[in-house]
């Protein structure tokens, strides 16, 4: 934990207004969480900009750069352009609360708060659910479609010939009068 206080942002003395701060995000940040990454050779810059109040703190954390992925189709690395930023209120309180998802409480005597979860989290999002190469053929996308399942249009008319069945028939009366 010692390792991510690299990541402070201190608000304790600074006057009410706007401020910026600058961290260069690679490969040790993520090393600092316990997770597997899908991604490789990461080079981020999180910029982080906190406008003091007197009694709550904005933060607004854009984070920009690229990361290596492994493409879902060919195996093939590719740099995969990372853009994103997460706006957060920071409220003072009695103890830690992050429930709100729009809304952080830490308690009242802190005097720093720290980015790296929400630094983490806005790369995290930044990662496509399906990773396909920008360098993949038309021909590599044919053959997939080619063995991809069915249409959702297709499966239901296969479904329709199983309706005709009786025994279906008999626990589809019994759904409906229930």
């Amino acid at each position: 934990m010692d390792k991510l206080r690299n990541y402070d942002v201190s608000f304790s003395g600074l006057k009410n207004g706007k401020h910026v701060f600058k961290f260069e995000i690679d490969h040790t940040f993520f090393q600092l969480f316990d997770t597997e990454q899908e991604f490789t050779n990461p080079k981020i810059v999180a910029d982080v900009f906190l406008e003091k109040h007197t009694t709550f703190l904005e933060f607004e954390i854009k984070v920009d750069g690229k990361v290596e992925l492994m493409c879902d189709i060919t195996n093939d690395e590719f740099d995969y352009p990372i853009e994103n930023e997460i706006e957060i209120l920071v409220h003072f309180g009695e103890q830690y609360d992050d429930s709100n998802e729009d809304v952080i409480t830490i308690p009242a005597s802190d005097h720093a708060f720290n980015v790296a979860q929400l630094i983490y989290e806005n790369v995290q999002l930044s990662i496509p659910m399906k990773k396909v190469s920008p360098n993949v053929s038309d021909e590599d996308l044919e053959i997939l479609n080619r063995f991809s399942p069915k249409d959702i249009e297709e499966s239901e008319e296969e479904e329709e010939e199983h309706e005709s069945d009786p025994r279906w028939e008999a626990l589809r009366k019994l759904k409906d009068n229930n």
